[in-house]
């Protein structure tokens, strides 16, 4: 056996794919999967999008990258349109989500620093969080799988064990400066924050002084059914880092603050050498052309509601493996009653891919455009792969 010369730091799945178009994929030997996995809510459009794709060919014939040394463009139309559609005033651009939540990070603490609380540095976050893998986010998230062998965990985060409303109030400080959560935690499990904690959240960090930062890494650009998470929700951010979506498969992300916040990052506070490249700016422009047509996110939703129905009914199908469906809009779980793992191989068996999460959770994430056939296919292919796994175990207990 031939040793790779890669690190050996993902449990890979024996699948080499070659090409992809809309929701379906097909490996090198010709096997043709469909993707409810989305390269984990990466894909909003699926594989190949017409539009996508043009937008990177025209692009790449005229330039791919220049640095911040320079204005470009694209940045500028892309931050405008961004800005239109949310609570945000100012955008910086980034190459993924955990740069967005450590730019994220640096403004709220910046932010402090410039109106003269410089004391003002640590960030509340929330058991079962996922932040990213920089060691500053690993020690944001505060999970022990992640934090083990990486020395001493970067200071300036408390966990909370809890979603509550009176633990965050005992919590803060005069040296908080922020809170940092995510409007449904997606690698956590696909749990559901509730609207009236996110409320009670922005009405205490208002009285407390304390930034508000919502990381829609996963959430964002119509994976929920709205363009970001906290518009269902009704409470606004003063930050927030998104990533996945908005690239449509295409590694970018971005951090978005409000004027009065982002008033602080002044020249030479941040940077980035590949953020904003004219490659990806002509591709997130292009991933907003699709999902702000009129029409567009009232279809995900609608598709979601459906998808979370169908769902619903393999509960009652398979009561002992399945404990509930989990989320809303395109970004739904099913909670099982065992590790997630044998279920996610019974998928790819039969032609399925989707995520493993915490919480015994498997995720299903479709590309937004996920049409009805698609949907009929998965729903099959769980029926079938539950079917294996209810009979596996049942063989195991008589044993």
């Amino acid at each position: 056996m031939t040793q790779s010369s890669l690190f050996a730091t993902y449990a890979r799945a024996d699948l080499k794919f070659e090409k992809g178009e809309g929701a379906w994929l097909t490996t090198q030997d010709n096997r043709r999967f469909l993707d409810f996995a989305a390269g984990i809510a990466v894909n909003s459009l699926g594989h190949a999008h017409p539009h996508l794709v043009q937008a990177l060919k025209d692009q790449a014939e005229k330039l791919w990258h220049v640095s911040n040394l320079y204005d470009i463009p694209g940045q500028q139309r892309l931050g405008e349109r961004l800005c239109a559609a949310t609570f945000a005033d100012k955008v910086f651009f980034t190459n993924s989500g955990t740069e967005a939540l450590e730019c994220a990070v640096k403004t709220a603490r910046r932010f402090h620093y410039d109106a003269g609380s410089p004391e003002r540095t640590t960030i509340l976050t929330f058991e079962g969080a996922f932040h990213g893998r920089t060691l500053g986010m690993i020690a944001a998230g505060g999970q022990e799988k992640y934090l083990e062998g990486f020395g001493p965990k970067a200071p300036g985060f408390v966990q909370l064990a809890d979603t509550d409303i009176d633990l965050v109030k005992a919590a803060i400080d005069e040296t908080t400066a922020a809170v940092l959560i995510e409007p449904i935690q997606g690698e956590g499990g696909i749990r559901e924050i509730e609207p009236p904690f996110l409320r009670a959240l922005r009405t205490l960090c208002d009285e407390s002084g304390v930034l508000l930062i919502f990381d829609e890494v996963q959430t964002g650009v119509g994976r929920t059914g709205q363009l970001f998470a906290y518009q269902e929700a009704g409470v606004e951010p003063d930050i927030m880092g998104i990533a996945k979506g908005i690239g449509g498969g295409f590694p970018m992300g971005a951090c978005l603050a409000t004027a009065h916040v982002a008033g602080a990052m002044v020249p030479g506070t941040h940077g980035s050498t590949y953020g904003g490249n004219p490659l990806a700016m002509a591709v997130g422009n292009a991933v907003l052309d699709v999902v702000l047509e009129e029409g567009f996110l009232p279809q995900v939703a609608q598709t979601g509601l459906i998808l979370k129905q169908r769902l619903a009914g393999l509960v009652d199908s398979f009561p002992d493996l399945i404990e509930g469906i989990r989320g809303r809009g395109l970004l739904l779980g099913l909670k099982l009653s065992f590790p997630p793992a044998e279920l996610l191989s019974a998928c790819r068996d039969e032609g399925l891919l989707t995520v493993p999460a915490g919480d015994n959770v498997l995720r299903i994430l479709p590309p937004l455009t996920v049409g009805q056939a698609e949907i009929d296919f998965a729903l099959h292919a769980l029926e079938q792969a539950l079917t294996k796994v209810s009979a596996s175990k049942a063989n195991s207990h008589n044993k």
